[in-house]
């Protein structure tokens, strides 16, 4: 029998009640961390001891971890609270949050709606008008949901004739839902609720009788945050009936890691259903007539093969975005009497720029391309297959674009570094463009640039980042940065306006976004070079942006920050674990940290197809390999760090980063700060109250100022 051998992850019984020295480089006071007791829990993957010292972390309802979180809060606080910096930024977040903003306007039958802040509310509010934007009327308000603001509206979708919309809610941010049914003339809400729904939204039959979900089981006591997700069912939920006799539309007994989505044809004709298991660019489509309940399943493609997202539909021929040999993205028309791939029709070819959305209007697709990470938009003839660019402000992105096809508008926002949305309306006959409001924000955005450079990794691809600063900032070889990437899923970085980053650019501050491996920027060679076995191209990729910033004479490694949330956190928990000496901070967010045990919680069993797991040999040593809490390593200088989590996140569960920061604040021979931020009531991120959001993104940057000396 062959022997296990032991890979140390570190000193798994080391007493964790350790003391930086007189005073850390960046200028902090010495910290004592609380104790963190260890266990002697060892674990055996594929013949290689692992020791997991602090699996008892992973019990965030225990006594013990909140009174463990409480701690490490307090220092936290203690520390902060030193910060001069931290109550100025507070002060000027506020300031600049301080300004009206909406989304872009959706018409629903006579009615058009969208979402409106009038600067510091907590929550935005849901308005609806006969004309856009003007004379709106709240419909939906939550900010008087919570005292504390942490009941937040977190969907919404209105019937075809806009008389009712399901709404759903959400507490403390989770991912779990409450479903809710508003007649939108009256204000007044029906007496149908449906809990617990979770990852879907409610897709109305066209005559407004009712909608579709999908749900998971409703989990047991204790179970809602930790509980593995499976067993989704799809069902229809007739309006005014009891949720308990919702009929059962589609499920698969015995394969519970398969998850539905559900979609009616605008026409009425079909229920579109489309069946993932967590491998990127792999689906099944099925199609059925919509109101023959009992009629089979007719699959559009059910050999999980390629992948399909559904566009439209003219009678029995569907359009579907896939990348079905055409990595960068096209649109195939497929009958459903002759399903075949043999049988598909291209109808958008592929071309150079991916594509990244598709809508269709009329006779027209709506198409939305990345090139180099930023949006254009083409409004393009079923028939002739004739282009018309939409004429958009400048280098930036773009959202909206909703509405019935049969619409003769629709409006979108636009937004850049430095420009909040500002939206439009796009005729979609003629295909012009009408600006409409821009939001004013105190601070001089004509003087801030953005550029884009491109740099080479490790293995030579190439790579752009977006650099944004003021227009007088010198190459100085001292500018401060902030790095922020994320890298993973098939998601796209393009340029965002963040109000949060205002008081760093202010100062002098680079912010330095690259579009690694492993996002979709370039399509499905790009996201593929940096997933499963290649997730190491995507740390490169990071770690070769930060060398670029410092070998360009912009900065030096001591003076740049690196942040990233979820994905992104486990790629700041890698890169300063892979390279401590070469950042002067780190700011990981509800990250995933421990790559062993991740797909055992929650939804994470459906990240094995863009991770892999532990529980395959193979893909066990590459995980093993860069799993940043794995990676730590006693007796090491670690940058100041911050890791943020919150307690309520049942997407990437705390435990991730109670153990990261346990391990690491163990691990840290030199004299900077590893401390936690737990937020109350909080999940990963979606739903919090603005005023939350303003103390963290002032704690953030009061604790990156003080770590990269610009106080």
């Amino acid at each position: 029998m062959k022997i296990p051998r032991i890979l140390p992850f570190l000193p798994a019984f080391l007493a964790c009640c350790t003391s930086a020295g007189d005073r850390s480089p960046a200028g902090f006071p010495p910290v004592r961390y609380p104790e963190t007791p260890t266990v002697a829990k060892v674990d055996t993957y594929h013949g290689v001891f692992v020791a997991d010292p602090y699996r008892w972390l992973e019990d965030d309802r225990s006594a013990e971890t909140s009174r463990w979180v409480d701690r490490q809060n307090a220092l936290t606080e203690s520390v902060l609270a030193e910060l001069p910096a931290r109550e100025r930024l507070r002060v000027r977040l506020a300031e600049l949050w301080n300004y009206s903003r909406q989304s872009p306007p959706v018409r629903h039958g006579s009615i058009y709606a969208w979402s409106h802040n009038d600067g510091l509310q907590k929550q935005d509010v849901l308005c609806v008008s006969r004309e856009p934007l003007r004379e709106p009327r709240v419909l939906l308000d939550p900010n008087g949901w919570s005292a504390d603001g942490t009941v937040s509206l977190g969907g919404w979708s209105f019937s075809r004739d806009g008389r009712l919309v399901a709404y759903s809610i959400s507490e403390a941010g989770s991912d779990w839902r409450t479903i809710r049914v508003r007649d939108v003339e009256t204000g007044e809400d029906l007496p149908d609720r449906i809990d617990w729904v979770k990852f879907s939204a409610p897709s109305w039959k066209p005559d407004g009788s009712g909608s579709f979900y999908g749900r998971f089981p409703v989990p047991s006591p204790g179970e809602a945050l930790v509980g593995l997700n499976r067993d989704m069912r799809i069902l229809f939920h007739r309006i005014g009936t009891d949720p308990a006799d919702d009929r059962l539309v589609y499920e698969r007994p015995g394969e519970p890691k398969l998850t539905f989505s559900a979609v009616a044809t605008e026409d009425g004709r079909w229920l579109v259903l489309t069946t993932r298991r967590g491998e990127p660019y792999r689906n099944t489509v099925h199609v059925r007539p919509l109101d023959e309940d009992d009629a089979p399943l007719l699959p559009i493609d059910d050999t999980w093969e390629v992948d399909l997202s559904y566009v439209a539909n003219d009678g029995s021929r569907l359009y579907f975005v896939t990348t079905a040999g055409a990595p960068q993205g096209r649109i195939v028309a497929v009958d459903a009497g002759r399903p075949g791939r043999e049988n598909w029709m291209e109808v958008v070819p592929e071309q150079a720029d991916r594509l990244r959305s598709a809508r269709m209007f009329g006779d027209r697709f709506l198409l939305t391309y990345l090139r180099d990470a930023a949006d254009r938009a083409v409004l393009r003839s079923r028939e002739t297959g004739e282009e018309r660019e939409i004429d958009l402000p400048g280098l930036g992105s773009v959202s909206g674009f909703g509405g019935d096809r049969s619409s003769p508008e629709t409006f979108f926002a636009f937004r850049s570094f430095t420009e909040p949305d500002a939206l439009h309306r796009l005729d979609l006959e003629a295909g012009e463009v009408r600006f409409l409001s821009r939001p004013r924000l105190p601070f001089d955005r004509e003087g801030i640039e953005t550029r884009q450079v491109f740099f080479e990794s490790r293995d030579g691809t190439r790579v752009p980042m977006f650099l944004v600063h003021r227009r007088d900032v010198p190459r100085d070889g001292n500018r401060p940065v902030y790095l922020f990437g994320y890298g993973g899923f098939d998601i796209s970085l393009t340029p965002r306006f963040d109000v949060a980053l205002i008081p760093f650019l202010e100062r002098g501050g680079v912010y330095a976004q690259p579009s690694l491996r492993g996002g979709g920027e370039f399509g499905e060679p790009w996201h593929r070079a940096g997933m499963l076995a290649k997730k190491q191209n995507v740390f490169d990729d990071f770690l070769a942006a930060a060398g670029w910033l410092v070998a360009s004479g912009l900065t030096r490694p001591e003076r740049i920050a690196i942040g990233g949330r979820s994905n992104g956190g486990l790629l700041v928990g890698a890169a300063i674990t892979q390279r401590p000496d070469l950042f002067g901070c780190a700011l990981p967010a509800v990250g995933v940290h421990d790559m062993l045990r991740y797909h055992r919680f929650t939804i994470g069993w459906s990240w094995v197809g863009e991770y892999g797991s532990s529980d395959d040999a193979e893909q066990f040593r590459t995980l093993h390999e860069y799993s940043p809490l794995h990676r730590v390593r006693p007796g090491t200088r670690y940058p100041p760090t911050l890791v943020l989590t919150g307690d309520h996140d049942d997407r990437v569960v705390p435990a991730h980063s109670f153990k990261f920061a346990a391990a690491l604040q163990a691990a840290q021979t030199g004299e900077a700060p590893v401390l936690l931020r737990v937020e109350s009531r909080a999940g990963h991120g979606g739903g919090r109250p603005l005023d939350r959001r303003i103390e963290e993104a002032a704690d953030l940057w009061a604790f990156a100022f003080r770590a990269l000396g610009m106080e």
